[in-house]
């Protein structure tokens, strides 16, 4: 017994240590199925992989296996690990609708659940600019990627925006550029959160993922370019198909302001 307990901190201690280098392999072997690295849908076998990151079997098979619960890849006995799901790169460095941004993807469709005026609670009418009391537009859409489901949204327009809208094909056309068409001018910027969020079991149905799965969040007002906010919309992507990314550049800090006293 005692000869177990003093080898429990060891045994501790490398299982931690090879758990923090599956994710490290993990990570990198991501990358690699998003960017389509592996065009043939095979990753390579366990032995060149092992060479490849200078890492044991048991850590490839622990990254692999990681990649297998996030649903990228699937593990066949006898043929090997497949890449069997796609994300796609959602911008947000550029203000676009979905179909704009995945038009090379494929074809995006909206299956239309609610479209009604009603009258918005507090917070939408403060993001908004509307006076209170003033109802406005609840649009509630299900989007999808050639038939796949992608995102779900929650959006709020001002009635004088979003009424004209009632009678366009909204199934089929984006809302920014119906905006823009209506208003006669372009879009000038969104202010944009994003955070993690689990799916509720009716977020999942409508996505057809599983109860509890990683959705990505995303909390968007868009201006027309004069700097009225005339779109609010809350964003439930799936996380396991789009990927948001933009790009940053680094600018100097201002330099600290000195007070006397």
């Amino acid at each position: 017994m005692k000869a177990v307990e003093e080898m429990t901190p060891q045994l501790t201690e490398a299982r931690r240590r090879r758990a923090d280098r599956a994710r490290q392999v993990a990570d990198v072997l991501r990358h690699q199925v998003l960017a389509g690295a592996f065009g043939s849908g095979a990753l390579p076998g366990e032995s060149l992989l092992c060479r490849d990151y200078a890492a044991t079997r048991n850590t490839v098979r622990e990254a692999l296996g990681l990649l297998a619960t996030e649903g990228l890849v699937e593990r066949l006995p006898g043929v090997g690990t497949l890449v069997v799901s796609a994300k796609y790169a959602h911008g947000l460095n550029r203000l676009a609708g979905l179909a704009e941004t995945l038009c090379e993807h494929g074809e995006i469709t909206n299956e239309v659940r609610t479209l009604t005026v009603v009258r918005p609670p507090a917070v939408v009418t403060g993001r908004l600019g509307v006076p209170d009391g003033e109802q406005v537009v609840y649009l509630e859409r299900v989007r999808s990627l050639d038939g796949v489901p992608v995102s779900l949204d929650l959006t709020y327009l001002p009635q004088d925006i979003g009424v004209p809208l009632l009678g366009e094909d909204l199934a089929h056309r984006d809302v920014f550029v119906l905006i823009e068409e209506l208003t006669g001018q372009s879009l000038g910027h969104a202010d944009v959160s994003v955070e993690a969020v689990n799916a509720d079991p009716h977020s999942a149905a409508l996505l057809a993922v599983a109860d509890r799965s990683a959705l990505l969040m995303v909390e968007r007002v868009t201006h027309l370019a004069d700097g009225r906010p005339v779109d609010l919309e809350w964003i439930r992507f799936r996380g396991d198909r789009l990927t948001l990314r933009t790009q940053l550049s680094r600018r100097a800090a201002p330099a600290p302001v000195h007070r006397a006293g």
